[in-house]
This record gives C-alpha cells, structure tokens and sequence, in this order.
C-alpha cells in the first residue's frame, strides 16, 4: 500500500485512482506531462478536475520540447504528403504549439 500524501490545501491524498490505456495513449499523456513540467499526478488531477495547465519555462520543459520537436522532424521527414500525417501527430504537434505559443507570452518575445 502506497504512503499518504498532503496535498497543497493540507489534504490527505490516501485514495489511489487507476485506469487502462492503450501505449498510445499512454504515450502522449507522458508527452503533454513531460511539456507540461509537472508531475504526473499532478497534470493528470488538473485535467481531470478540469483545471487550467500552466507550463512554466524551465530547463527541463525546454528539453522536453526540443526532444518532442526531433521527434516530429524525424516524422515529417518520414512523411510524402500531408495526408500521411495521423491524428496522433498532429495532436502532439498543437500541444507543442500551445505550449511554446504560452512561453512566448509568459517571457513576452516577438
């Protein structure tokens, strides 16, 4: 049995929540939770609860996107024509541009 944790309001999070998905689900809720800079349980609680996702710059997040975008590059190279693009990727890249677009407001770059 896992440890009780407090929350940020003093709440004990003592109950554990689990659900199936498919490895490609899972692997682009790893992706939004790796740009996201959070932690899982954290990214996946907020989305749940349906609370704002705020993407702070940091180091760590600007490596999660770099690496996200080499593997898009690679992707698109692979690709002929744009309808060899699936929804997967396309999904990822629009995460990507809503998070750089948020970090180019939050640092105010033109």
């Amino acid at each position: 049995m896992s440890k009780k944790n407090l929350d940020q309001k003093g709440r004990w999070r003592s109950m554990t929540v689990a659900f199936h998905v498919s490895p490609e689900e899972n692997e682009s809720i790893n992706a939004a939770v790796r740009l996201s800079g959070m932690t899982k349980q954290e990214y996946i609680t907020k989305r749940l609860l349906d609370r704002e996702i705020v993407v702070n710059g940091n180091p760590k997040v600007y490596l999660a996107l770099k690496k996200e975008m080499t593997k898009i590059y690679a992707e698109l190279e692979r690709i002929e024509t744009k309808d060899g693009v699936d929804s997967d990727l396309r999904e990822l890249i629009e995460l990507i541009a809503r998070t750089m677009d948020g970090l180019k407001k939050e640092r105010k770059i033109e």
